[in-house]
Parts: C-alpha cells; sequence; structure tokens
C-alpha cells in the first residue's frame, strides 16, 4: 500500500509529493478527511511513539502553552486527532515502511524506497 498523509494547503507538502511522484498513491488531506484513531494508532506502532508524529513547528504548539508543559504519549495522541496541524507532514507509508516530516534525508529515503 501506497499512501501519502498530507495537507493540500502545505506548499512544502505539495512539492515533497511531486518529488517522489504521486502515481500508485492514495493522497489523504488530512484538512478535509481527518486522521482516524486506527490510522494514527498503526503509524504510532510503525514509528515507536506518537511523540515521532507530533509536528512542534504547528503554530498552535506555542500559542497553547504546550512548549511548557511535560506531554505525554497520550497527550500527543489526543491532541494530533483533535488538530490535524499537530500531525508532522507529510507521512509517507510505501508498504511496511513510514516516512515522517520533510527533512531532506526523509524525503531521500522515501523517494529511494518508492523506485525500488
Amino acid at each position: 500500500m501506497k499512501k501519502i498523509y498530507h495537507l493540500s494547503t502545505c506548499s512544502t507538502s505539495q512539492r515533497i509529493i511531486k518529488e517522489i511522484g504521486p502515481e500508485g498513491f492514495e493522497l489523504q488531506d488530512i484538512k478535509t478527511e481527518n486522521i482516524t484513531p486506527e490510522q494514527l494508532d498503526a503509524m504510532a506502532k510503525k514509528t515507536g511513539s506518537y511523540e515521532a508524529l507530533f509536528s512542534r513547528k504547528a503554530l498552535k504548539y506555542r500559542a497553547m502553552g504546550l512548549h511548557e508543559m511535560q506531554l505525554t504519549e497520550q497527550d500527543y495522541r489526543r491532541l494530533i486527532l483533535e488538530e490535524y496541524t499537530f500531525l508532522k507532514r507529510p507521512v509517507i507509508q510505501i508498504d511496511d515502511q513510514l516516512f515522517v516530516g520533510n527533512a531532506k534525508s526523509t524525503v531521500t529515503a522515501a523517494i529511494q524506497a518508492n523506485n525500488d
């Protein structure tokens, strides 16, 4: 299965989708099609934690004062499910591999996995 969880209004996500080549991928815009608890739980199982999926760059992170709190795994899970902007993006699933975020090394690894 090939799937990309992204935000259609995010230029970085759109650039990465173009780089990887969207052919053969199911695209899920997390703003219009919320991520489900089952999807998030499956992602956390692959990455090892909800924290690995959590974006501290989201504007609401500081606005909500979260940067001053000790968050637990359940907090990260709840926040991602309540507010789509807390999901680090894009999340690229290629079969049993998951690539999270927009770091150059992550995108390069996803492109390589897609080409294999």
